[in-house]
């Protein structure tokens, strides 16, 4: 694996106005001939030790997102009814032995259950049962285990998807007329071996309700006594249903919990109810760089432009300043970032900047950014305007700078970017070319 790490400085004693990059191998893996054409790096202790984090972070930042996409491949697989293609990505799963492993065997045993292949079913419940005794799913694959037993023997029944959808509809007639019949009932649904759609929807309805114990129930299943899957969804539920109440019950469970993931979603639960302050707590006190700059995101989702700016002002880590700029621009905050971009003494943050004013609309940003293109100097400030304006798909202002362009090696950036745009304006302007 190839790792771009910036240690100009680090590994030779002088500043480089450009990236030095390390490149490492897998232990145990052939030879890379690219790598080995690379000169060797002094080695320091102190570089050794930042480029394997760097290489290990990459690699398990890779391993999570291929384990969710697998893991969100299964779970569409399940609503939509594709039992064997549910089977097939929880396997993949289980065999990448990651930290969903024991959801997937659930969910692999419940797919394999509706195929009728009850003891394959079995086998993966007992899997679970025996690898993962202390896992949250486990009072769910019991459910499940004994109603496969209980169902052996017995012809599948493809009328039971209808009878769940018919139970739903029941429940919340149910829960408007007489919410203390229905709260046992949707208690019992969430505790059973139901589908994934039963159980979330089974449990919206819970979250709607205004009964005491239905509130009990939600906030149990939100602080983790049911499995992983419902405690996320019920903590979606209390950002949507974002009273004072939710929201510091949300807080606490933010404060009690280790668990990065469901810190994550309480976050977002925050951005949905409009919870800016403690959004912004979490930004800048936060210790874990992973939510630090999940509150930055969520500051950006919810236009709190005044908190990011403040919270750019503060910042001192370049990585984070990066992914308070991205908030900028989800926000829309066109103004602050046009400040940063000619104000910004980073050269890397400048850029970050102008890219991402390029990702605004062009009759927002353009004139900053031909403004920014006139009076900055720096070659790579000028390519990013240059590739701004592409990512605009704004020709005019293209052509206008090229018009005006006296260096060769600029020129020749400009007209590589309006050479693949389909606009009239950069196919007038490249005829021009060809007729001199």
């Amino acid at each position: 694996m190839v790792v771009e790490f910036f240690l100009a400085a680090a590994i030779t004693g002088v500043a480089y106005t450009e990236p030095a990059y390390v490149y490492m191998q897998q232990p145990a893996q052939p030879a890379d001939p690219v790598v080995a054409a690379v000169p060797a790096v002094p080695a320091t202790p102190v570089i050794a030790r930042a480029v394997v984090f760097e290489w290990q972070g990459d690699r398990d930042r890779e391993r999570r997102g291929r384990e969710d996409e697998l893991y969100e491949e299964g779970q569409e697989a399940l609503e939509e009814g594709r039992w064997q293609r549910a089977v097939e990505r929880f396997t993949s799963l289980v065999a990448a032995k990651g930290s969903r492993t024991d959801a997937a065997l659930y969910w692999r045993a419940y797919a394999l259950d509706k195929l009728g292949q009850k003891a394959e079913a079995l086998a993966a419940a007992s899997e679970l049962i025996k690898s993962y005794p202390k896992s949250r799913w486990m009072s769910d694959v019991r459910a499940l285990e004994m109603q496969v037993r209980q169902s052996v023997g017995q012809p599948a029944r493809p009328e039971a998807e209808a009878d769940e959808e018919l139970k739903l509809l029941a429940l919340q007639a149910l829960q408007h007329s007489d919410p203390t019949q229905a709260v046992p009932m949707l208690e019992k649904i969430l505790q059973g071996s139901h589908s994934p759609r039963m159980k979330e929807r089974a449990l919206f309805v819970l979250a709607q309700s205004q009964a005491p114990r239905a509130r009990e129930v939600l906030m149990a299943i939100a602080r983790g006594t049911a499995n992983p899957d419902m405690q996320r969804k019920a903590i979606q539920y209390l950002g949507i249903h974002g009273t004072r109440e939710n929201r510091e019950a949300l807080a606490q469970i933010y404060a009690s919990s280790t668990d990065v993931d469901v810190k994550r979603r309480i976050l977002r639960s925050f951005g949905v109810s409009g919870e800016r302050s403690r959004v912004l707590a979490v930004a800048t006190t936060e210790s874990s760089p992973e939510l630090r700059a999940e509150a930055v995101q969520q500051l950006g989702v919810m236009g709190a432009h005044e908190e990011l700016s403040q919270l750019y002002a503060k910042e001192t880590t370049v990585d984070l300043k990066k992914r308070i700029l991205q908030a900028m621009f989800v926000g829309g905050n066109a103004t602050r970032l046009v400040e940063i971009a000619n104000a910004e003494q980073n050269p890397e943050l400048r850029r970050t900047a102008i890219r991402n004013l390029g990702l605004i609309g062009a009759s927002r940003t353009g004139d900053a950014l031909l403004a920014i293109y006139a009076k900055d100097k720096d070659p790579e400030n000028r390519k990013a305007v240059i590739n701004a304006f592409f990512t605009q798909n704004n020709a005019e202002q293209l052509v206008a700078i090229a018009r005006k362009e006296t260096d060769p090696q600029m020129r020749k950036e400009i007209v590589s970017r309006l050479s693949t745009m389909r606009s009239k304006v950069a196919l007038d302007y490249l005829l021009e070319i060809l007729n001199k």
